[in-house]
């Protein structure tokens, strides 16, 4: 095919698009459907009005070819474990009771079976389950929902293709199950999974697919020549089908790299790249392999990722460029939209001005339809909206919001030694337990208590204007006092005020810097019915005032027990917002730090003993590609130490991280140079802390015994025994006893019983050490 008709034949479409709804639907159909208020057949009724909705605004925007069974109640991952029969032993009666309840307890648990590990999906804050498998795992097809959903698709008159996680992705993200050897390695099954997906392929092909997608972003990150072997094996068998749709093989995130050549050569129809960020290395790569001959490229031109507008002229570009390098070249964003909000419309209360800088997932579906008119018409078919979207980007290169001289000088003048704090951890450690008296095993909790409905209602009655700010802090403040006097009741060493002020641990910040932009509906999914509404890191970032040293102050107030001020640190702010792409990550890093370190400096003027600068984000953010890490984790690492390297030896300063993977950081752990890191560890049952160990780690560390993402209460046995299973690997002066995260999302019934079997577990344990 000539570039020129491969241009005419350009089409567009998206691999995947926000399931919550408009007024996040789902999230109240599916908590509804927990607490007994919703029923079975009125949830999945909610599902498919969704799921309808969804594919009549992509067909409405003009997209040639809308995707199905990327709709989840839950989680992709999880509904591809549900796909091929991986259901853990403990589930089984569950699921084979009721296949949804039993879907539900591997994704949350209940009071007798634990739920599955919860990870971040590569470098983005999307919370995955991790598939359990082990040598005696026996897969079995069950196509049953991607095949329900693409025949409502096309019952609907839609051109659908269906959309799956590869089968090589799958094991790769997938962890032996409990009691397999630590060495086992699940891509070891790949020859028992294949024949599952050739019959859920063939289910697909019979219920009228004519394309399937297998994404497999696994292969962007650096791998063995056994698992590029092993995917060369599998598209190779899976090509070979003869009963099968046409197969698009889908890569995001970054670059293909050496896995390009090995999906290029596969027997398969289409192959789907990221043109965002990794633009400059696939063009050269895919040019590098002889490009595509004979094969779809669907070509991930607009970021699906960032919320800010796309370079039209940019991207036609690349697509230019492309046309000679394939039989037929498609227009899609970058990877699924479920990374971005669904519409800028209802964002009433943002600058009209700023507003046209804004892209969410139906203005990017806008835009890619946009950019294949253009690919296949011409520019001129797209004239007026590329002089728009030209006049939109100059508008935000020009405005006063992205640039404070001020900030900028601050920024440039900072020394490696503000980055430092001078005494070694030794001396601050005796310093510090001098000052704070704490007992051996010593508890607290991460920070966020229960957000109760008195708690929200207030927060709504204020914006509504049916109470002032006083109103509104008297009632913040009898929170604050409920949850002190339930600490100190229950036994905890070092408390928390419970941040019933705050709407968001990122989003609260970001209300007080400048520099930030809210949004009032930019509900984004974290995980499960947990959305959050990442703000907006528009310009460079200073702190007015203040933040939290008036309730940290008011709580220390109440109580002879430390209260640690709570912040969020400098790459966690990033890391959760939409960050600006107009400059280099860690100089926006830099300017966050400066911020915060000006309120540590306020926290212990004020008398604060203990600040925990919480850095959750600091593994998902780390790029995919070993090559890329160090330039990373040496600005990452640094501006977090430039946040806290101004304290006093006497003042502790804590870190948190969660539900990521931290072995390949342990040394950027070592390097922030925290006094206290408290980590999840309840569900990978204390993994992290042998890594530590492993490492050779020298301070404090409080590796989690509560799973706080679980509605379940675990007992102080379990407790107890979590933490001597952490005493294995850290030292009992060095270990502390706290949950995985913080409890904003828990129910007060369970936070108590939790953190009272929490607070036995550390007594008993303790005991136990004073008696030996």
């Amino acid at each position: 095919m000539t570039a020129k008709s491969a241009a005419a034949a350009a089409r567009s479409t998206v691999y995947g698009y926000p399931r919550q709804g408009q007024h996040r639907e789902l999230k109240k159909a599916v908590e509804g459907y927990w607490k007994g208020r919703v029923d079975a057949d009125a949830l999945r009724e909610t599902a498919a009005e969704l799921r309808r909705a969804n594919w009549a605004q992509l067909a409405e925007a003009g997209v040639d070819e809308v995707p199905t069974g990327d709709f989840s109640y839950y989680d992709h991952v999880l509904d591809t474990s549900v796909m091929v029969g991986a259901v853990p032993p403990r589930h089984r009666a569950a699921v084979d009771a009721d296949p949804l309840d039993g879907y539900f307890a591997m994704a949350r648990g209940n009071q007798d079976v634990a739920p599955l590990e919860m990870t971040k999906w590569f470098d983005t804050n999307y919370h995955y389950l991790v598939p359990e498998l082990g040598p005696d795992t026996v897969f079995t097809a069950d196509s049953g929902k991607q095949v329900a959903e693409l025949t409502e698709a096309l019952a609907l008159g839609h051109t659908a293709r269906p959309v799956l996680v590869g089968p090589v992705t799958y094991l790769l993200l997938a962890k032996p199950a409990p009691g397999v050897a630590d060495d086992f390695e699940p891509l070891t099954l790949l020859d028992r999974l294949l024949p599952v997906y050739a019959e859920v392929l063939a289910d697909l092909r019979a219920a009228g697919a004519e394309w399937v997608q297998l994404d497999e972003p696994a292969l962007v990150q650096d791998r063995t020549p056994a698992e590029l072997n092993a995917a060369a094996r599998a598209y190779r068998d899976l090509g070979a089908l003869t009963d099968r749709p046409k197969l698009l093989v889908a890569s995001y995130f970054d670059r293909l790299g050496e896995a390009l050549p090995v999906l290029a050569k596969a027997p398969v129809e289409g192959l789907a790249l990221d043109f965002t960020e990794a633009a400059a290395a696939n063009l050269d790569d895919l040019a590098a392999v002889g490009g595509l001959p004979g094969k779809r490229l669907v070509a991930g031109v607009v970021n699906g990722r960032n919320i800010w507008i796309n370079d039209h002229e940019k991207s036609l570009a690349t697509l230019a460029t492309l046309l000679g390098l394939a039989d037929r070249v498609d227009v899609a964003a970058s990877c699924s939209l479920l990374h971005v909000p669904l519409d800028t419309a209802p964002e009433r209360d943002l600058d009209p001005q700023i507003l046209r800088w804004l892209a969410f997932a139906r203005q990017k579906t806008a835009e890619i339809v946009t950019l294949a008119k253009g690919l296949a018409e011409g520019t001129g078919a797209i004239g007026a909206e590329i002089a728009a979207n030209r006049a939109a980007l100059a508008s935000r290169a020009t405005s006063s919001l992205t640039r404070d001289p001020a900030v900028r000088a601050r920024t440039a003048a900072v020394t490696e030694a503000d980055a430092r704090r001078p005494q070694p951890y030794p001396e601050r450690a005796v310093a510090q337990r001098e000052r704070l008296r704490l007992p051996l095993l010593p508890t607290t909790t991460i920070g966020s208590f229960p957000q109760t409905g008195e708690v929200r209602a207030a927060r709504a009655d204020l914006r509504a204007g049916r109470i002032d700010a006083a109103g509104y802090e008297e009632r913040i403040a009898a929170e604050i006092a409920e949850v002190i006097a339930f600490q100190e009741k229950a036994g905890i060493d070092v408390l928390v005020h419970g941040e019933a002020e705050r709407n968001d641990m990122v989003q609260y910040f970001a209300e007080q810097l400048t520099g930030y932009l809210a949004t009032q509906h930019g509900w984004v999914q974290s995980y499960g019915t947990r959305y959050v509404r990442p703000p907006v890191l528009a310009g460079d970032i200073s702190r007015p005032a203040p933040m939290t040293v008036g309730w940290t102050t008011y709580a220390q107030s109440l109580t002879e027990r430390p209260v640690k001020g709570m912040l969020t640190g400098p790459v966690t702010m990033l890391a959760w917002s939409f960050v600006r792409d107009d400059q280099p990550l860690g100089e926006t890093a830099a300017q966050v730090a400066l911020a915060l370190r000006d309120e540590v400096a306020d926290l212990e003027a004020a008398g604060t003993s203990v600040i925990q600068v919480d850095e959750p984000a600091l593994r998902e953010t780390l790029p995919l590609r070993a090559a890329d890490r160090p330039a990373y984790l040496e600005w990452a690492t640094r501006a977090f130490r430039l946040t806290t390297g101004g304290v006093a030896p006497a003042t502790q300063i804590h870190t948190h991280m969660c539900y990521a993977e931290f072995g390949d950081i342990v040394q950027a752990i070592d390097d922030l140079d925290a006094d206290v890191i408290s980590l999840e560890a309840a569900r990978s049952h204390m993994e992290v802390a042998h890594e530590l160990a492993a490492h050779g780690y020298p301070r404090e560390a409080g590796p989690g015994v509560y799973d706080i993402h679980s509605p379940r209460v675990p007992g102080a046995e379990e407790a107890a025994a979590l933490l001597r299973e952490g005493l294995a690997a850290i030292p009992a002066e060095r270990l502390w006893v706290n949950p995985d995260c913080g409890l904003k999302t828990r129910g007060w019934p369970e936070t108590r019983a939790s953190l009272e079997n929490l607070v036995a577990a550390a007594r008993t344990v303790r005991a136990a050490l004073d008696a030996s």
